[in-house]
């Protein structure tokens, strides 16, 4: 049947974290759930990850910052990011960096379906010209 692809989510909230995977499971994905963008960087499931999503405001790393390490390391992943603080400022620099969707929490649960579906298609090497 159908393939199960993973996605990565980093957010440093606890609840929005766990939330966030039982909700990625609930709609067929394979999940890992990680409290920093260090601990992600880190991980051995770092190269099989489908579609990332990650919020913005963390400390250490922000998720801006995580995206733009995986793009200058040459492991560019199709990425999400989500703020509780949306500005226009952080919105043109994630469009402008390549970030598939920038969606302001609380999350719409519909609309975040959709990034991620479009994150996968973007990241599918059939449908690229890697």
């Amino acid at each position: 049947m159908m393939n199960k692809v993973l996605v990565s989510v980093v957010e440093d909230d606890r609840s929005f974290r766990e939330s966030m995977g039982r909700l990625m499971r609930a709609l067929g994905y394979t999940v890992e759930i990680f409290s920093s963008a260090t601990e992600f960087l880190a991980s051995p499931r770092l190269a099989e990850t489908a579609c990332l999503i990650a919020d913005i405001n963390m400390p250490v790393m922000t998720g801006l910052e995580l995206h733009r390490r995986l793009i200058d390391t040459d492991r560019a992943i199709p990425t999400i990011l989500m703020t509780a603080f949306p500005n226009d400022v952080d919105r043109a620099r994630a469009l402008n960096d390549g970030v598939v969707c920038y969606l302001g929490k609380p999350v719409d649960e519909e609309r975040l379906t959709q990034c991620v579906c479009a994150a996968l298609r973007s990241g599918d090497p059939s449908e690229a010209d890697s």
